[in-house]
């Protein structure tokens, strides 16, 4: 299903468009079955963020950060946002086949809404206790 025209030739960008106004849609209800949306609802989806998650039939997952030109067409060539700090100080571009990828997801979100960020993953204590 995926491949070069999906992501460089429009797939991503309406997908990401959709999540957009789908979004704006939530948040705007009362103007949903409006034939025009008001300028303060244009004005929220233009102010909407979006995070891209690729995930590939291995079980991995990435959040693309943005698409790379490295020359090749016959895979999918992305930075993608670290999620080990230590790494954050670089770059981190990978190049997947396109047969590897299982799904694409876009999460919209206005900046003022965005969920907090879990820094700390339940479950897991945070240093061995000694006295163990």
């Amino acid at each position: 299903m995926f491949n070069y025209d999906w992501f460089h030739h429009g797939g991503l960008e309406r997908q990401r468009s959709e999540a957009r106004r789908r979004c704006m849609i939530k948040h705007f209800a009362d103007q949903a079955e409006a034939a025009e949306f008001s300028e303060e609802a244009k004005a929220y989806m233009d102010a909407l963020e979006s995070r891209t998650i690729i995930y590939l039939k291995d079980g991995l997952s990435y959040e693309m950060k943005e698409l790379a030109e490295v020359g090749t067409n016959s895979a999918l060539s992305f930075e993608c946002v670290p999620v080990d700090d230590s790494y954050a100080v670089g770059a981190y571009v990978l190049v997947v086949p396109f047969d590897d990828i299982a799904r694409v997801e876009v999460f919209a979100v206005h900046p003022e809404e965005k969920p907090v960020e879990n820094l700390r993953i339940g479950g897991f204590k945070a240093a061995q206790d000694p006295a163990n």
